[in-house]
């Protein structure tokens, strides 16, 4: 790793994660794995503590500000439905997600669900679109919707979780917090996959760590 924390592998790898295409996946994670903590609710999205993930984002924006960018610039997004809501079952059609009436997706989000509801459209160009028919059905679609820019899985750690288990990530993107959270929800859970570093940057609240996901 270079001084400034920089470090390309080889130009595969390099390649691979340039691609404008591609399905990305950029996710906070405590050291101990998790991305949530326990008992998450309407009140505590996050779970007890897993505010805390995220301090690297909104108090040092302009140190973080190339991984922010890769976050809030993709063509689509794809989540769970734990990401957009805690509840479960029938849709509460009052329920406009955590994020105000101008989210801050700014494209197509293609949400993950049991449960058929509406596109729901909100302002500054993000539309919620609800999938019940799976993982590769919601990536199909976030794809035709990008429009050949890059599709981000967003979360939680189930959603990614099948994402990497089924081999459709392309490049993983990891912002690694320098705290434990004990319980909660853990990315990588069950799940069997190689990856290759392609670059690595720390800062004060957090370690970036990129990774191509090697097709086994």
């Amino acid at each position: 790793m270079s001084e400034n924390g920089t470090q390309a592998e080889n130009g595969a790898a390099t390649e691979a994660v340039d691609r404008h295409d591609k399905v990305m996946c950029s996710i906070t994670m405590a050291v101990d794995g998790f991305v949530a903590g326990p008992r998450q609710s309407l009140d505590n999205p996050l779970g007890e503590r897993g505010e805390l993930l995220h301090r690297w984002m909104f108090e040092q924006p302009e140190v973080n500000a190339a991984e922010i960018r890769a976050q809030t610039s993709a063509g689509a997004f794809v989540m769970g439905r734990n990401m957009f809501t805690s509840g479960r079952g029938a849709w509460d059609p009052a329920w406009r997600g955590w994020w105000g009436e101008e989210p801050p997706y700014h494209a197509p989000v293609f949400v993950l669900t049991h449960h058929p509801r509406e596109p729901l459209i909100m302002q500054g160009g993000t539309t919620f679109n609800f999938v019940t028919d799976g993982i590769e059905s919601a990536l199909t679609q976030a794809r035709a919707a990008a429009n050949g820019r890059t599709v981000l899985v967003a979360g939680g750690a189930s959603t990614v979780n099948q994402y990497l288990a089924a081999g459709l990530i392309d490049d993983l993107w990891l912002h690694i917090t320098p705290m434990t959270l004990g319980s909660g929800e853990r990315l990588f859970d069950g799940v069997d996959v190689q990856l290759q570093p392609v670059d690595a940057r720390n800062t004060d609240l957090a370690t970036h760590v990129r990774y191509r996901v090697l097709r086994q």
